[in-house]
Formats: C-alpha cells, structure tokens, sequence
C-alpha cells in the first residue's frame, strides 16, 4: 500500500509517499480500506515536532495521524461490535495518512452510507470537539459565545452548534475579510479580526460591556490571557489548543478567577473516556445534522494522497476556510 511517511522532522518536503506493507490489526484493533483522511493543522505541528500533547511521543519513521473515513477491511482478534464492510471513521494519532489503517476499535464510529466521505471526517473528531467543548461550557441559550480561528475546520462547526443552541450572540475571530465572510455565513453575529490590536474592545462592545458567557479557545498564549479577562461573571473559557503556537502558560491572576470566572480544558480522549454515553449521543446528533444539511461541514479542497505536501502548505498558509482532505483513492 501507499503510506505518507517522515523519516526526519521539517518543512513539508520532509513527507515522503511509500510503499509499505499493509498493517496487519492487532488484539482491539480494525483495519480501515481508507476513502478520506483529514488535514488539520495538529499535524503539521506532529511534523515540526511542536505539538504540544504528552501523548505525542513517536518513533521514526512516522505515519501522521487524522481523521479516517472509510470501510473496515479486517478484524483483530477480541473485536466484536463491528463487521467486515462496515462504513466507519476514527481519529487516530498516528498512522492515518495511508491506503489501509489499524485502528483502535473502540474509537471506530458507524459513519452513514449517503455520506460523502470528505464530508463525515468531520465526525470522528472535529464535530465532537466542537460539541464536546461547548457541552463543557454548559452553554445556555441566550448566552454569549466566542468562537476563536471560527472559519478552521473544527470553529466552522463550533459556530453553527453554538447557534443550534441559542446562543447569542456568537462572536467570531478570524484573520483576514474572507474568512471573516465564511464565519458570518456560518451563522456568526458579530465577526472581529484578530489581526487588529483593538479586537478584545470590539467583542467587549458586541456584548455590551458585559463580557462574555463562554469562550472557546483553540490559540493559547496571550489570546488565552486576554480571553480570561474578556469574560462575564460566572463566565467559561475552554482551551482546547495551541494553534497560535504559543505553548507557554500565560500569567493569570487567581484574582481574575476570583471574579467568579471559569478556566478549563478539553481533551478529546478523555471525553470519550469517561462520558462514552455522551460522546456516542454527540456523534448520532451530529451524523444526523450533516445528513440532513442542518449543520454544513465545509471543505475547502480534497486532494490526493501524493498531494500531502501541498495539503501541509495549505494548511500553514492559513488562507483555507473549513477543512482540507486526501484521498487516497482518487
């Protein structure tokens, strides 16, 4: 089979299309003939060597990790709630960017058969980030929320659930008059450019000096700082990642939480963990959502696997709206 592997960390040259034998699952374990792969921009951290997760410890030479949809070629021994044929997806953290996958089969997800497969890579981790972090947020409806990076591939979604619930407003970051369209047309009220020095005054003022009820925070840094001072009494912010790149913890004052604000975290792994019931009743909601186009995964350009470099360059161009897929039988 083919197989994007790196024998060494850099730019995206370092990706190397080859030929390696197809995995053979092990004891838990699905293989997956893949029909799409996810792009994100975690993985372009993975090939830098920057990402920030403790997990993140791999060995050369490396297949990156995604979102995988596609039909379940062959079964390890000790699983049984899937079959042969099954349409799935999973997230895995290594090892997606490849004509066959093995899988961890307690994180394969069914995956419609009427849905297109660029599609459902929404479903096994960006649709849940987005509903499980606004579900950490105990969002309420007529509350306001901020949605950070609101045109990437998980903020698109993050938009559009936080309407489905009443939000609002809903206040959307992005960096350029494009994507500041793009999140308009999810469903934003108010969008801000983060790019401009005054962009915490303008959502100060889009909640009429309030502050914010729930803020979902995927840049870290000192967007992670300004955000705490952003919110409203009683008001959360959910980190979730570190696409600003600013890995240091940002000083905060115990005095800011002592103001009755709310600083936590969310982890993909651990929800579906320790909330399996919940997690799954997400994926169901969600699957339903993109079958029936009440909720628009948007995909900004699929293209094949021997094409990864450019998938990496686009990514890191920030210029995308929404997600970026290989597939890697075109």
């Amino acid at each position: 089979m083919r197989a994007v592997r790196l024998h060494e960390y850099g730019d995206p040259d370092v990706l190397r299309v080859e030929d390696v034998p197809i995995p053979e699952p092990g004891p838990g374990e699905v293989l997956i003939a893949a029909e799409a792969i996810s792009v994100g921009f975690a993985q372009t951290q993975m090939r830098r060597n920057i990402f920030p997760a403790p997990m993140w410890k791999p060995e050369f030479p490396i297949v990156l990790g995604g979102d995988v949809i596609g039909r379940v070629a062959a079964i390890g021994p000790g699983v049984d709630h899937v079959r042969e044929g099954d349409r799935v997806g999973a997230f895995t953290l290594h090892g997606a960017y490849a004509e066959y996958t093995a899988v961890d089969a307690a994180t394969v997800l069914p995956v419609p058969e009427d849905l297109d497969a660029a599609q459902a890579t929404a479903l096994p981790s960006p649709g849940p980030i987005a509903s499980g972090t606004i579900g950490t947020a105990r969002l309420e409806p007529g509350e306001s929320v901020l949605v950070h990076a609101a045109s990437g591939g998980i903020g698109h979604l993050s938009v559009q659930l936080a309407k489905r619930l009443g939000a609002g407003p809903v206040i959307a970051t992005a960096g350029s008059p494009a994507k500041l369209e793009f999140a308009r047309s999810m469903g934003a009220d108010v969008v801000v450019d983060y790019a401009d020095d005054t962009w915490p005054d303008q959502v100060r003022e889009a909640t009429g000096g309030k502050g914010v009820d729930v803020i979902l925070d995927s840049v870290g840094g000192d967007v992670l700082r300004q955000g705490v001072e952003l919110l409203a009494p009683f008001g959360r912010l959910v980190f979730y990642g570190s696409a600003g790149g600013g890995l240091a913890v940002p000083a905060i004052s115990p005095m800011q939480l002592i103001e009755m604000k709310y600083l936590t975290g969310f982890a993909l792994s651990r929800w579906r963990a320790t909330r399996p019931k919940e997690y799954l009743r997400n994926h169901e909601e969600l699957a339903q959502a993109l079958a029936e186009g009440s909720v628009r995964h948007v995909v900004h350009a699929t293209l094949p696997l021997e094409d990864v470099t450019e998938a990496h360059r686009m990514i890191e161009s920030r210029a995308h709206t929404g997600r970026i897929v290989l597939l890697p039988r075109s």
